[in-house]
């Protein structure tokens, strides 16, 4: 028998009117004669598209569904050109790559990772707060929901033994020790979705975006962005949970009981059962995959679907359950839509037009002056924004193209961009998904939250655009 608690929630009035209004005042207001109507049109639903994800009238997929109807409707694109996305291969490995990770959770895996680490580094929460960006580590690579990742494996247990030295969240014990393994647990899941191309939904997409531009010297493969990654995402793991412990220490000096627990707890899981040595196993493999395939010359996708396969002919995963994950159904829906929205601005002569008007006001400035400038307001401008994708959207092939087009080295340029769509989710309690479940479990206040997000970020710039530079240019990437 049907109830009123079976009905949708009602629309959000504030936020739909505006997201119409800015969307219709674009519209209809007078274009540059160097874009055409379907551009200027194409414009308006994408940035209408880009506030409505932000300010959140309607859940993402059904913002991106009315977009995308929108586009269709108004004959902005031709349908055939319009559905392309829904074909892109990138946007399959994203939906396989959600399946595959069902399967750490599925055979315990994960939890066993992260209670090996507790057991090796947990004498002190310094070392604790290593081993917990060890387990995002380690599963960031084959688990592109960075909040599957934090809410479902890592963070249970850093709650576990933050309660079990009566560190409670919203009380004065809170910085006992769960303040300080929160806020490092945030700053370094940030670091991992920086540095694999699936270790967050988002990267797949930043990887398809550049692809789309045909840009010469410009190319992004799963092993090539491991590769220039690896050094200062290293130094940033490093570094990060050590700064954090000098600026933000936990009152607890010594954590010896979360070793013993997590030595409890595997003693409880028993040894490594028959799935988790496939999952394993099959992990390895997908790794070695995807980071030779641009040698051997597999799609990573096709990879990703090889990795998929194994676990469905063992067993490990059931297909029924796989088709029953709204969340890699939903993950495919925007990204195909805003993929072909975002693409279809550089071919219907938005971005051309964006460019030639800022460097037409940027004349004369050398690249080594105009880029840093560009590359800070990309980063700090996240502020504006609620969603990681919202802002890569929106502005990542502009700001590129712009970059370039000043002098800046392409690849160069790229990197820099890429690494930066990651990091910037660090700053504010709401720049990526998983800062909202952090921040709002109640261990850190506000103030605190922002403060440490924007010093953090100023040590991260410094790492990836010094020390990350610095080995691209021995590899020779620019």
């Amino acid at each position: 028998m049907s109830s009123h608690h079976d009905a949708p929630p009602l629309v959000n009035l504030g936020p739909l009117i505006l997201t119409l209004a800015i969307g219709a005042g674009i519209w209809f207001c007078p274009h540059p004669e160097a874009i055409p109507l379907e551009g200027w049109h194409m414009l308006a639903i994408f940035t209408a598209s880009i506030i409505g994800i932000i300010s959140k009238p309607l859940p993402m997929g059904a913002v991106a569904f009315v977009a995308f109807a929108l586009v269709l409707v108004t004959k902005t694109l031709p349908i055939n050109e319009a559905m392309a996305g829904f074909a892109s291969p990138i946007v399959w490995l994203i939906v396989f790559a959600l399946f595959i990770a069902k399967g750490f959770n599925v055979t315990g895996l994960g939890t066993r990772i992260a209670y090996v680490f507790t057991a090796i580094l947990g004498k002190r929460p310094l070392g604790l707060s290593y081993g917990l960006a060890l387990t995002d580590l380690m599963m960031a690579p084959a688990i592109p929901s960075v909040t599957g990742r934090l809410a479902g494996i890592v963070l249970p247990i850093m709650q576990r033994i933050s309660d079990s030295y009566e560190s409670f969240p919203n009380s004065p014990t809170a910085k006992k020790l769960g303040a300080f393994l929160c806020v490092s647990l945030f700053q370094t899941t940030v670091i991992s979705c920086t540095m694999f191309m699936t270790a967050m939904a988002a990267n797949p997409f930043i990887e398809q975006l550049t692809k789309s531009q045909n840009i010469d010297g410009v190319g992004i493969s799963w092993g090539l962005w491991a590769l220039a990654a690896i050094v200062p995402g290293i130094i940033s793991l490093i570094v990060i949970p050590l700064f954090i412990h000098t600026i933000y220490p936990p009152h607890i000096k010594a954590t010896p009981e979360a070793p013993r627990i997590a030595r409890e707890k595997l003693k409880e899981l028993g040894p490594m059962k028959k799935s988790e040595w496939i999952m394993a196993g099959t992990i390895i493999l997908l790794l070695v995959l995807w980071g030779f395939g641009s040698t051997i010359g597999l799609n990573p996708m096709i990879a990703a679907m090889l990795g998929l396969s194994v676990l469905l002919l063992t067993g490990v995963l059931d297909w029924h359950s796989l088709v029953r994950i709204f969340n890699a159904w939903e993950t495919m829906f925007w990204f195909a839509i805003l993929l072909v929205m975002a693409g279809s601005l550089g071919t219907l002569g938005v971005i051309p037009w964006f460019n030639e008007t800022v460097q037409s006001a940027m004349n004369g400035l050398a690249w080594y002056w105009a880029f840093p400038v560009i590359a800070l307001f990309y980063f700090y401008s996240h502020y504006a924004f609620a969603s990681c994708t919202a802002h890569v959207a929106s502005m990542y092939i502009p700001f590129l193209i712009l970059s370039i087009a000043l002098g800046t080295p392409p690849m160069l340029a790229a990197l820099i961009l890429i690494f930066f769509s990651n990091l910037f989710g660090g700053l504010t309690h709401y720049s990526m998904a998983p800062a909202p479940i952090l921040y709002g479990i109640g261990y850190v206040d506000i103030k605190d939250w922002w403060k440490i997000g924007f010093i953090i970020s100023l040590i991260n710039i410094f790492i990836w655009c010094v020390f990350g530079a610095a080995w691209w240019k021995l590899l020779g990437l620019w």
